[in-house]
């Protein structure tokens, strides 16, 4: 998939929303903000502060997932980037079900989609996915996606023709008088190194949250404020292959503060 095509996919999902909004089609949305502090990052300097601001909806046809992260080395400067940083992805999907009014189940597969993801940063660094999704009703989980991902990376790490497979999921353990959430997503990049560039290498990034319901347990309301914990375990970080000479390798745990509105 080309950039110019899968660019023209992504903007029509965007006007194809906004014109589902605009005609009462929309149906729910949910927005957070994050803080995280963690001190074992590799490649970019160790500590790092981070907030997330996280928009996810559902509409007549699809949803839709955005996050876009600030990201502060605490006083240290990158070698790429400075002080600070951003990065975000735009993660839209379009339901078939939803769009034949058909119900596409067979076994745990209760809907077939075509997922899609931008991804962006500072400097030269974008990333262009398209695949099929599917969501899977999974016994004891909130819900359950796997998508799979055709990727193109541009910039100086570029990779065409490349696989991603990402599960992301949600969890929730009662615990007294509130609950605990467990969420997140896995990125597996599994054929990157038998591509003719070369650049960008195959890897795997694990991303799951650990999070206590405070707002519920002090009762200012149920799925609003969180405090926990966010383990990154990034093998290859960056499609960048580890070494001796330069690790790449990460495994790190942050704080977190999460408020729902």
């Amino acid at each position: 998939m080309n950039h110019t095509c899968t660019s023209l996919i992504l903007a029509g999902s965007l006007l194809v929303a906004g014109q589902a909004m605009a005609d009462d089609l929309f149906q729910w949305q949910n927005n957070s903000l994050t803080y995280l502090y963690g001190k074992d990052f590799q490649v970019n300097p160790r500590i790092q502060q981070t907030v997330t601001f996280e928009h996810a909806d559902a509409w007549k046809y699809g949803d839709n997932f955005f996050f876009l992260d600030r990201i502060f080395y605490n006083g240290q400067d990158d070698s790429q980037s400075g002080p600070n940083t951003y990065y975000g992805e735009f993660s839209p999907r379009l339901s078939f079900g939803k769009i034949f009014d058909q119900k596409l189940e067979l076994g745990p597969i209760k809907d077939v989609l075509l997922a899609m993801t931008y991804e962006f940063g500072e400097g030269d660094n974008e990333s262009y996915l398209i695949g099929p999704g599917f969501d899977l009703a999974i016994p004891g989980f909130d819900y359950f996606q796997l998508n799979f991902y055709n990727r193109q990376t541009e910039g100086p790490r570029a990779g065409d023709n490349v696989w991603q497979i990402t599960p992301v999921w949600a969890y929730t353990v009662p615990v007294g008088s509130s609950d605990i959430l467990i969420d997140g997503f896995i990125d597996w990049v599994v054929d990157n190194d038998s591509n003719s560039k070369g650049t960008y290498h195959a890897n795997l990034h694990i991303n799951p949250q650990i999070k206590y319901d405070l707002g519920k347990a002090l009762k200012l309301g149920a799925k609003q404020l969180y405090v926990g914990v966010e383990y990154d375990y990034w093998k290859n970080k960056y499609g960048i292959e580890d070494s001796d000479g330069f690790k790449t390798n990460q495994s790190n745990t942050s704080f977190l503060l999460k408020y729902h509105f």
